[in-house]
């Protein structure tokens, strides 16, 4: 009897003695960041640019091209965003700086983003059009773009994050419009005739009817901070093409960081990152307007980072929110060229021997040939990315501001934005209606082929993945309930 009298007493002081390691609170969840910015200008000159229907090559450095790095960590999941100063990358540059990182840093390949700022003035690593890609400089991006990742990731520290979302009417307006029949330009070589959509119609135009689409003009905004509240990064958005630059030069867009930088008194260890929304049909100027406004790269920075930096001033941080990130290929079809179509371009083609191609109808016989030669289908990246109720999607295209609208309206996250030119460069997506209107966005090329539905099944295949990362959040709403105002 005694000794199960003992028994019974060491089970009772036993559980007493578990009982308060049972009740403890677990260990707070820890969110870290690392970011840097790594200069990927040029070494060797002359270099060939981008972003021009015809070559251009230049030693000239107006400013310096960087690759800004994010790395973000939110205990279980690690992912990287990369903003290059580059017009376009394609995917098999970018797999290869992937894999470089991957192995280097164990981040998945399927939980990194990289972008083209889509600045018209850096060098080619992608040919389009009458412009081939730089080779010596296509050898030399992916491996910085791959020490970018690496060094933020080594920079990891203890951090705090949240996201606000600003805006700027001013600067951006729908470029492709609406023509009366017989004004817009048509080209031989677009499977198209009697187009009604042209770019840039001008001011006061009575032959322009209306813009084909909407603007986007918000300005989302991705803060990160030291545990002290130091400004630390900002992941910033803005749905317009280019300011426009002379090569060699980053544009407007790493203007807009500096701007924010001073405006939030960051110090050396700030690293802005400004990516490019959805701006396939959008550019900064307003064509209602009755007449051309004044503006420069400065002008255009001052705006935008002043609506980011309001936004800014809004944002609850978090000392950690959830890092969820998914990741699908998508196989569309390719609006291949007819075999008159072909015969009628390898005419101009042969004519011309090995010559670059300069004309219009040079430029685009020469792309139906190269067309013609390609497979009928291509393999597209898209992601989605959940931080806390924010989402960000990557699309490998230039996208319609409609699109873009689409996207966040049918998001299921509080607050949803997309970085275009991500993961690789598939060319220009309009939506179906607007193939039927024809003009340059619509016009046969590497960068403009895909299918006329492309569109839908682009944007229907994003906000799967978004619902996808959207799901099971029960743990996180509990956590992010002692947010850190």
């Amino acid at each position: 009897m005694i000794e199960r009298f003992l028994s019974i007493l060491l089970v009772i002081t036993g559980l007493a003695n578990v009982q308060p390691i049972l009740a403890a609170d677990p260990p707070a969840k820890v969110f870290r960041a690392g970011t840097v910015s790594i200069d990927v200008t040029p070494i060797k000159l002359p270099v060939v640019i981008n972003g021009n229907m015809n070559e251009v090559v230049t030693s000239e450095i107006i400013d310096r091209l960087h690759a800004r790095a994010l790395v973000l960590d939110d205990g279980k999941t690690q992912v990287a965003i990369v903003i290059v100063d580059s017009c376009m990358m394609p995917r098999d540059l970018l797999d290869r700086a992937k894999g470089l990182a991957s192995e280097a840093t164990g981040i998945p390949t399927s939980h990194m983003l990289i972008a083209a700022t889509h600045t018209h003035s850096a060098p080619a690593v992608h040919a389009c059009l009458g412009v081939d890609a730089d080779v010596e400089y296509t050898k030399f991006l992916p491996g910085k773009i791959a020490e970018s990742i690496i060094t933020a990731h080594k920079r990891l520290a203890p951090a705090r994050i949240g996201y606000g979302v600003g805006r700027d009417e001013k600067n951006v307006g729908c470029r492709r419009w609406l023509m009366r029949p017989g004004v817009a330009p048509t080209n031989p070589f677009s499977g198209k005739q009697n187009d009604l959509a042209q770019m840039h119609p001008g001011f006061n135009n009575p032959k322009a009817l209306r813009p084909t689409g909407p603007t986007d003009p918000e300005v989302p905004v991705l803060a990160v901070q030291t545990r002290d509240g130091k400004p630390l990064a900002t992941l910033t958005n803005f749905s317009m093409h280019y300011v426009g630059a002379k090569p060699i030069s980053a544009d407007y867009f790493p203007v807009v960081c500096d701007k924010l930088q001073t405006l939030l008194k960051a110090d050396g260890d700030y690293v802005g990152l400004h990516s490019n929304g959805t701006s396939g049909d959008q550019w900064l100027m307003d064509y209602t307007l009755p007449a051309r406004r004044m503006y420069t790269i400065d002008s255009v920075a001052t705006d935008v980072a002043q609506a980011a930096y309001e936004a800014y001033q809004k944002i609850t941080f978090h000392d950690w929110m959830p890092l969820v990130m998914e990741e699908q290929l998508l196989e569309v079809g390719v609006r291949m060229p007819t075999a008159d179509e072909v015969r009628a371009a390898r005419a101009i083609v042969d004519a011309i021997a090995l010559k670059k191609p300069l004309s219009r109808d040079e430029i685009y016989a020469r792309e139906t040939v190269l067309l013609n030669d390609m497979p009928p289908t291509r393999e597209l990246k898209l992601q989605a990315l959940r931080i806390g109720e924010l989402g960000i999607t990557g699309i490998p295209n230039e996208v319609f501001a409609i699109s873009g609208v689409t996207i966040k309206r049918r998001s299921p996250l509080k607050s949803t934005f997309t970085i275009e030119l991500a993961n690789g460069c598939e060319g220009y997506i309009p939506p179906q209606e607007q193939h039927a209107l024809g003009g340059y966005e619509t016009w046969r090329a590497r960068t403009s082929c895909l299918e006329e539905t492309a569109e839908v099944k682009i944007v229907g295949t994003i906000l799967d993945l978004l619902g996808k990362v959207t799901t099971n959040r029960t743990e996180e709403k509990s956590v992010l309930s002692g947010k850190v105002e």
